[in-house]
């Protein structure tokens, strides 16, 4: 068992190793996931609309 500042050194080493994103990269990252979350609800509100209609058209030929 590691005594408590020798603890905070490793830890304060480890973090100095961290490559940290730069703010280009994360307002990058950020606009394509929105992009993408934005494709996911398009194409499963498209699917929903297609499941819809056919059910719909289904149960009018049996009403």
């Amino acid at each position: 068992m590691t005594n408590p500042l020798q603890f905070i050194q490793q830890v304060r080493a480890e973090v100095s190793k961290v490559t940290w994103p730069t703010r280009r990269e994360v307002m990058l990252t950020t606009a394509m996931v929105f992009v993408l979350a934005s494709l996911t609800a398009l194409f499963f509100s498209l699917v929903d609309l297609g499941i819809r209609s056919a059910l719909t058209a289904v149960l009018g030929m049996f009403g």
